[in-house]
Parts: structure tokens; C-alpha cells; sequence
């Protein structure tokens, strides 16, 4: 028998020419939920709320275009014969390791500036990051993108997902895995890990660094089965390299900073600076 499956309407609303894609609505939506979380945190730990909502005004855009920049270096082959296309975000093609690398740059500069601690801020920003990257990736699934290889209607079944995402994740005649939903789950967990983990008490730059070893553990292993990967060669996968290098340089940092006496300071130590 065959299936007719209606697409999902990548588009949420449409106004004459103007287009409000789920995918910007979603993405939109989790950096709301991601700054607020960040704003009340930061307040009860002596910086103020505003500090936050001044940091994301610079690091929303650059974050952006760090990651545009990342996904056309790793496609130049391409970009180097289309240049125009470069800017042409609109498009499609951004990587969540080049806005990460981004948003940390801004961050440090932003704190040296402030003359606050970089630590404290990517302690406190650190469930945020990882709770708009939990929702950020259901605008994958709006897009019927960022999925894995073709499996059966009854794989998808035995997981007992919901209909609607059984349905979405049928795409031109086949259904696939729906790798956007695994990651999603697994930075939702990593999101209550982080907010359980403040109350442990963890030293200054200790909660940052667990959201990064969480966070690449999950996508190295469900990188890897995507179909889309961003490749370093043809069989080494550019995502799943950064998250080695990541967990692998997180755990080195925290060693480090621990044996030198750089991480004195503990996350629910009275708000100072």
C-alpha cells in the first residue's frame, strides 16, 4: 500500500512575502527559555540578571555567524566555486560546534571587559546553552532534517513515539531515524544533570566544563549515525572529532586547574564577583 504522508509545512506563518519558519520560531523560543533560565541564575549568584541579557547581544549575532562560517569551511569545495551563496544563511547550513566556539569567545572578552569572572559566567550559563540546544533541535524536525539512516515504520513504532514524529520522520518515500529526537533527549537529561549539580557545589568553571563532556559524549555517538555529517575526510566526521578533542580537553582543563589551584572558588560560594 502506498503511504501518502502530508510533509510537514516548514513554514508557520506566511504573510504575503514575508515567511516565519518553524525552524526560527523554535530556535527563537529556546534562546527566550535559555535567557531566562540564565537571567534568574545569575541574579541569585550576585551578578544581576541584566549582565546576561547584555552578554546575548553580542553573542546571539557573532554565535550566528560563527557558525555559518564553520559549516562553509568545512564545505569550501563547494562555497569556493558559489561565493554568493556564502551569506545565504537563509539557506540552510549552520553548525551548533561553530556558534558554541563563538559564544565562548564572546563570552571570555565579554567578561574581561565586565571584570567579572568567565568561570562564573559559563557556570551559570551552562544549563541554559544546553536547554536551547534541547529545543533548538525539534526545529531539525520541522525541517525533516539532521536525521539518520532509513529504518522500518515498526522500528519506529517499537520506540513508542508519538505519531507525529513517526509521521515526520517519513521523507521521500522512507523513514529514517530520528536523530534530532535522540540528541534532544539527551541535552533535555543533560539540562537536569547540570541544574541537579548545582546543589553539589562543584568548584568555579566545574559545571561549564561537565555540560561540555556531556554534551559531546552524546554527539559523538549520535553523530554518527546521521547522514548529513560535516566530513574532515571521507570517513572521519567533523563533529565527531571536535567532541573527542572537547571531552578530551575538558577533562585535561579541570585536572589542570585543580592540581594549579585555579578553581579555589565554589559555585554556591557568597555572590562576588
Amino acid at each position: 500500500m502506498l503511504l501518502t504522508i502530508t510533509p510537514i509545512d516548514p513554514i508557520a506563518i506566511s504573510l504575503g512575502p514575508l515567511e516565519v519558519r518553524w525552524y526560527g520560531l523554535i530556535i527563537g523560543i529556546g534562546i527566550a527559555l535559555a535567557l531566562i533560565v540564565a537571567m534568574r541564575e545569575s541574579e541569585k549568584r550576585g551578578l544581576g540578571k541584566d549582565i546576561m541579557a547584555d552578554l546575548m547581544l553580542w553573542a546571539i549575532p557573532i554565535s550566528i555567524i560563527c557558525a555559518r562560517l564553520y559549516y562553509v569551511i568545512f564545505q569550501w569545495d563547494y562555497y569556493i566555486q558559489n561565493p554568493g551563496e556564502i551569506i545565504k544563511i537563509w539557506n540552510g547550513g549552520i553548525a551548533i560546534h561553530g556558534a558554541l566556539i563563538g559564544a565562548v569567545i564572546t563570552a571570555y572578552i565579554f567578561a574581561k571587559k565586565r571584570g567579572v569572572s568567565f568561570w562564573k559566567l559559563a557556570d551559570i550559563a551552562a544549563p541554559s546553552i544546553i536547554l536551547g540546544q534541547a529545543i533548538g533541535r525539534w526545529g531539525n524536525f520541522m525541517n525533516q532534517e539532521a536525521h539518520g539512516e532509513e529504518v522500518t515504520r515498526q522500528f519506529l513504532e517499537n520506540l513508542y513515539l508519538p505519531e507525529f514524529i513517526i509521521n515526520g520522520m517519513y521523507i521521500n518515500g522512507a523513514y529514517y531515524h530520528p536523530t534530532f529526537l535522540y540528541e534532544s533527549l539527551w541535552n533535555f537529561a543533560g539540562f537536569f544533570l547540570l541544574i541537579a549539580l548545582r546543589r553539589v557545589n562543584l568548584r568555579r568553571g566545574e559545571l561549564f566544563l561537565t555540560y561540555v563532556i556531556w554534551y559531546s559524549v552524546g554527539r559523538f555517538f549520535i553523530e554518527g549515525m546521521r547522514t548529513d555529517s560535516l566530513m574532515v575526510t571521507e570517513f572521519l566526521r567533523a563533529a565527531q572529532t571536535i567532541s573527542i578533542v572537547l571531552i578530551i580537553g575538558a577533562i585535561a582543563l579541570w585536572i589542570f586547574r585543580r592540581v594549579k589551584g585555579y578553581s579555589k572558588e565554589r559555585y554556591l560560594d557568597k555572590p562576588k564577583k
